[in-house]
């Protein structure tokens, strides 16, 4: 069934869909009524007409300027800069983040061929050399990872002498974890890492 397949295939393309869940997807929507699949369709359209970049932080907004950057409230000194729009929701979850945010909408990776053009650095460069009041500091929350890394380390050489400070998220030991069972490298970053007591 030359229909059904090539449904299939588009929802493998979906991140992190494997074969035999684009195959239960597929039969959901065949399962299901028209009314749900036709919903489903026009949701889909909708984000796609309706939803676009905020031309700030260039994270997902309906009305121009995203609901944190409109807000009065945030701190407009600080700029965490992160990977991806949902990385905001983790974010935001913890209630103890106040500032800005930048989406790069990935990471520098050589070997994938994305350098530092085909991610949002040149707009964060001219947002930070043109910010009224100044960012006092860049937070760096990019993913910990070989590609996190690499734009970590770019990110913090453009911006030195930009800002006040560029720092980067910690990370190491999560709560309740067993330092037994941490691998060699997250250990060497909680050391690195360590804050008085």
């Amino acid at each position: 069934m030359k229909s059904l397949d090539r449904f299939i295939r588009a929802l493998r393309r979906l991140p992190g869909v494997g074969p035999r869940q684009a195959e239960r997807f597929a039969a959901y929507f065949l399962r299901a009524s028209q009314g749900e699949t036709e919903e489903f369709i026009h949701a889909l359209a909708a984000i796609k007409q309706d939803v676009k970049l905020c031309p700030q932080c260039f994270s997902y907004s309906e009305d121009g300027l995203c609901e944190i950057c409109r807000d009065p409230d945030r701190d407009r000194g600080l700029i965490c800069v992160v990977e991806d729009p949902q990385d905001i929701e983790s974010l935001e979850k913890t209630g103890a983040y106040k500032g800005l945010y930048h989406v790069l909408h990935g990471a520098i990776s050589p070997m994938d061929g994305r350098g530092a053009e085909q991610v949002k650095v040149r707009e964060l460069l001219e947002r930070v050399q043109h910010a009224q009041p100044p960012v006092r500091e860049v937070i760096i929350a990019t993913d910990p990872d070989s590609e996190g890394e690499t734009t970590a380390l770019y990110l913090a050489d453009l911006l030195r002498g930009l800002v006040g400070q560029v720092t980067r998220i910690g990370y190491g030991v999560p709560l309740g974890g067993d330092i037994d069972y941490m691998d060699e490298m997250t250990l060497g970053y909680s050391l690195k890492g360590r804050t008085k007591i």
